[in-house]
């Protein structure tokens, strides 16, 4: 477990009051069940905001605080604990990340500081398949005068909905499957030529699927050569999705944990039961696990490390195996109620699932994994 200093102390004890206080499990359900529309909390964006939270990565010249990724991925896996819906991820680590590693210094002060003061959403739009695959964007971006235009479609774009700024993965040159010719752009949301479609994620979370019709683009970073931002850019949502996962499981674990004490079949404790100690003992280990794994990619990202490709894929990777066993336990092991949409188990199933395959799931990241290691 990574040693906290006192900032980080901080942001994390004052993440998990807001998270149970002010956004808890019954906030996400009221969002599901409203008639709003909405796939998250504007108040609560715009509290996040000024809390601090969303500029956490962001430089200090650009109205942030530049704590780093750790200190975000604390602050992830207390809304995970709750399944706060939010653009914290989005924007706040992947909308601020792609800017600051690819961005022009009028694009980092046009935008930088809009993220810090929650005063916008970005989304990143990157795959046009039911899977994630990066490397295979075939959407076109044309030259046009002294810009370019888009033409194609992204799908599963999380928050694109309602996202002010759009980061567009289009191939200048090159073919499918090639990372050489993909070229990053900014698009404002609203522009001519976009047009989003809202897709029902079984976690009540937004995406959507977004037709770009000649729309004009703003090139992120050098035209061709967008991988080279885009893939560190990934990792880093790799490794904060994987705390909002650790955060998830953890108190999916810890529910389950309370009702193995409390709940007596056959005239017992049914926590007593020498299968079920191994089965929470079993999630206990991972548990553990994955947070060692899930902190040394935020730590090695902080540290400035060239290559983190490795260090992140293993996170996602064990997240995305723990996410899906303590779900399924949750479940199984609070029996018919569990099955219910009146228990939170089916939220933080459903949450579980949709996170798994978000940015490549554990399959994906084990080949990955090997293949950078050389296996």
């Amino acid at each position: 477990m990574a040693v906290l200093n006192e900032e980080q102390t901080m942001l994390r004890d004052a993440a998990k009051s807001w998270a149970q206080e002010s956004s808890p499990v019954t906030k996400l359900r009221a969002l599901r069940d409203g008639k709003s529309g909405q796939s998250f909390d504007p108040a609560a964006w715009a509290e996040m905001g000024q809390m601090g939270w969303a500029g956490v990565i962001v430089p200090e010249e650009h109205d942030g605080t530049a704590f780093g990724y750790l200190s975000l991925g604390l602050i992830l896996e207390e809304t995970g604990r709750t399944l706060v819906a939010s653009p914290l991820l989005s924007t706040a680590l992947i909308g601020a990340a792609a800017l600051t590693l690819g961005g022009s210094d009028a694009q980092m002060a046009a935008w930088l500081p809009k993220i810090a003061a929650g005063e916008i959403v970005t989304a990143l739009a990157i795959d046009e398949k039911a899977h994630h695959a990066p490397e295979m964007t075939a959407l076109k971006a044309d030259r046009s005068g002294d810009g370019f235009t888009l033409n194609g479609t992204k799908t599963f774009v999380i928050d694109g909905e309602a996202a002010d700024l759009l980061i567009v993965a289009a191939r200048t040159s090159g073919k499918p499957g090639e990372t050489d010719g993909i070229t990053l752009f900014l698009v404002e949301g609203g522009a001519a030529g976009v047009t989003r479609k809202h897709l029902a994620l079984a976690d009540s979370r937004g995406a959507a699927e977004i037709t770009f019709a000649g729309a004009k683009g703003e090139v992120l970073g050098e035209v061709g050569k967008g991988w080279a931002v885009l893939e560190p850019v990934l990792d880093r949502a790799r490794a904060g999705l994987a705390a909002e996962m650790l955060g998830s499981a953890l108190q999916a674990f810890e529910i389950t944990l309370d009702y193995l004490k409390t709940r007596t079949q056959f005239g017992q404790v049914i926590g007593t039961f020498q299968s079920l100690q191994h089965r929470a003992a079993k999630m206990f280990t991972d548990l553990e696990t994955t947070r060692s794994c899930v902190e040394a990619a935020l730590e090695q990202i902080d540290s400035g490390a060239a290559d983190n490709r490795a260090a992140a894929s293993l996170a996602k990777c064990k997240a995305s195996e723990l996410a899906h066993l303590v779900s399924n336990e949750m479940v199984q092991m609070h029996g018919g109620i569990g099955m219910t949409d009146v228990h939170d188990a089916g939220l933080y199933l459903k949450r579980a699932r949709v996170a798994e395959q978000l940015f490549g799931g554990a399959g994906y990241h084990r080949d990955r994994y090997a293949s950078v290691l050389g296996f």
